[in-house]
């Protein structure tokens, strides 16, 4: 089955790329985009910078010590977008492999001498990636047998003692190997990794040991810590030993460690990292929307192990939190052009960045640029684009469950189904039966969607109104079940509510009283300003019900606000407020915050002083 992740157990089982295909609509025409635009765009900054020429043997190096991995994570992307440009890439990478399956262009002759920071673990894991990904779609060929040997080394050279790597990936590609091999010693080895973390494993550092996972072991963790992908990472691949060896209290460990994560350490956007200095996590409830470093890798490995969590458990919470980090997060993390990207993603950015053309050096937020010098980024968000269908939808003994409201269509077991859907912009979700069976099907009702209504109409009265049709029932958020079996021309329509709402945060985030944010569907929304129009430093909004309007295909909102002007004086401190000098009453635009900042260089803010 042509998925990334392959469990061979859990309450669900997942649908992939041979039995879902995305239609024309928000994420369909992100795919194709991807597969036609951003794809190519990630080769060709590649061969400019240098980094698929260090497999060609090309002196001196250029790139980082793992710009081998952005190589391997554009092969994947390739591979589940069955990219033309695979065959010829992949043997570049075959030439710079040594006769027992090692490869790293950076540390070929010094091996494995810097576990802490060298990567040389986590570039093998993206290639192992990269190979599960053409094992599945086509077949053995040269890029699986580059991946299959370097995963032999793998085993041969760290199966014994008590290293790993400072930077986790290879655990999970470890165990989609052996799922899609079945050779046990691969599992053995992703195992051993996972337990060796936190005895400790790896020197002390500045950050400390927690930036890398590697201060107490996975079982005794109470919450993910340290630098955000890297935790992450590891969850996804904790969550994969624990499917396949049974490992119920591990399972369990992820499940505690993500929930307090959640309710305390996760911005409104699904956003995770906190701190700019080392990437990381902060402390429960340290969530500034200024300085939130929320990188965009961060937010698919947030995705990939809310996925893996959903799998496993059945538990919506997961789907839940994909949806929100998806839309809100690896949306925005790539232009509407396909070609420039966000590295950080804060919540309020309050100085327009300048613009540039080149490589960005700093990969900070508020500005999208073509490439970075760490571009982890463009090429995570091409290879999840290419396998997001793989996302959509999963299936059970009695079914199966739409999870991701997407245009598409869905194939499982002799049923079809067409899903159609103008979501997130409407609420309208139409599922009509292309190819009947048995069965029921699931659709998810989001955690938002409290009035939101379902109605089964058969295939003698297709155009029944939804308002007049006996069938309508209101559904609570979770799962909406609908009973087969199913005659072609069946259908059901979902409702759910997208009136925009006021969202206020917990008291105990410091940085966020007395403001409030906007949301609407699964997406949050923000006010942005490019460089002519008003400046958004000093603002109040009034908590009264936005406007929606449409604009260039999106629904924008817009709430009546206060604007000032001046300073107020030269010290910001008083017994009593300084006040405005000046205010005046605005209208004020919001935006869906993944489309901000493809107007230029702007201020933003998502929180609202209310």
């Amino acid at each position: 089955m042509a998925n990334p992740v392959l469990p061979s157990s859990g309450v669900l089982s997942p649908l992939g790329l041979d039995a879902v295909r995305l239609n024309p609509g928000f994420w369909g025409d992100r795919a194709a985009l991807n597969r036609e635009v951003t794809i190519a765009h990630c080769v060709e900054w590649e061969e400019r910078e240098g980094w698929i020429p260090n497999f060609r043997g090309v002196r001196p190096r250029r790139g980082r010590e793992f710009s081998d991995s952005e190589t391997y994570k554009l092969l994947e992307a390739m591979a589940w977008a069955d990219h033309p440009g695979l065959p010829a890439l992949a043997e570049t990478v075959a030439q710079a492999q040594e006769g027992d399956g090692y490869i790293n262009t950076r540390w070929s002759g010094s091996r494995y001498t810097d576990f802490e920071w060298g990567h040389e673990l986590y570039c093998y894991g993206h290639l192992i990636q990269a190979g599960v990904a053409r094992l599945r779609m086509h077949g053995e060929d040269r890029l699986t047998q580059v991946a299959v040997r370097a995963a032999d080394h793998v085993c041969r050279r760290f199966m014994e003692g008590t290293e790993t790597c400072g930077h986790p990936v290879i655990e999970m590609a470890l165990v989609e190997l052996y799922r899609v091999t079945g050779v046990e010693r691969y599992l053995e080895m992703a195992r051993r990794f996972v337990e060796r973390r936190g005895l400790p494993a790896l020197a002390d550092i500045p950050f400390g040991r927690a930036y890398y996972q590697d201060d107490i072991p996975v079982r005794q963790a109470q919450v993910f810590r340290g630098h955000a992908v890297r935790a992450l990472y590891l969850a996804s691949g904790v969550v994969d030993v624990a499917i396949e060896t049974g490992d119920q209290e591990l399972l369990k460990a992820v499940e505690e460690q993500w929930e307090r994560t959640i309710a305390r350490r996760t911005h409104l956007t699904g956003g995770m990292g906190s701190r700019h200095i080392d990437e990381s996590f902060g402390e429960d409830y340290e969530l500034p929307p200024d300085r939130a470093y929320n990188e965009t890798c961060a937010s698919i490995a947030s995705i990939m192990l809310a996925h893996r969590l959903l799998l496993a458990t059945g538990d919506v919470r997961y789907a839940d939190l994909a949806e929100r980090t998806m839309y809100n997060m690896l949306a925005t993390g790539v232009a509407l052009d396909g070609k420039s990207f966000f590295y950080a993603n804060p919540l309020q950015v309050r100085v327009p960045a300048t613009p540039l053309e080149g490589v960005n050096h700093a990969a900070e937020g508020g500005l999208r640029s073509p490439w970075f010098d760490v571009s982890c980024c463009p090429h995570n968000i091409a290879r999840t684009l290419a396998s997001l269908p793989a996302y959509v939808a999963t299936s059970s003994g009695d079914g199966i469950q739409i999870h991701h409201h997407m245009p598409s269509e869905i194939r499982h077991d002799g049923l079809a189904v067409r899903v159609e859907t103008g979501y997130p912009w409407k609420g309208s979700v139409s599922v009509r039966v292309l190819e009947g069976g048995a069965g029921r099907i699931g659709l998810r009702v989001p955690a938002w969607a409290t009035d939101a209504t379902l109605a089964r109409v058969p295939v003698s009265s297709p155009d029944a109104p939804l308002e007049e049709s006996p069938a309508v029932r209101p559904v609570d958020p979770g799962y909406a079940y609908v009973e087969g079996p199913w005659r072609a021309g069946d259908e059901i329509r979902l409702e759910l509510p997208m009136a925009p709402r006021w969202t206020f945060p917990d008291r105990r985030i410091d940085a966020l009283r007395g403001s409030a944010a906007v949301e609407r569907g699964p997406l949050v929304y923000c006010a942005e300003s490019v460089a002519d129009e008003p400046p958004l430093g000093d603002l109040t909004a009034r908590v009264q019900p936005p406007v929606e309007h449409e604009a260039d295909g999106a629904v924008e909102l817009e709430v009546e606000a206060s604007l000032g002007s001046g300073d107020g004086g030269g010290w910001p401190y008083a017994p009593a407020s300084n006040g405005r000098v000046s205010s005046a009453d605005v209208t004020l635009r919001l935006v869906p915050y993944h489309r901000w900042g493809n107007r230029g260089p702007a201020t933003m803010r998502v929180w609202l002083p209310i």
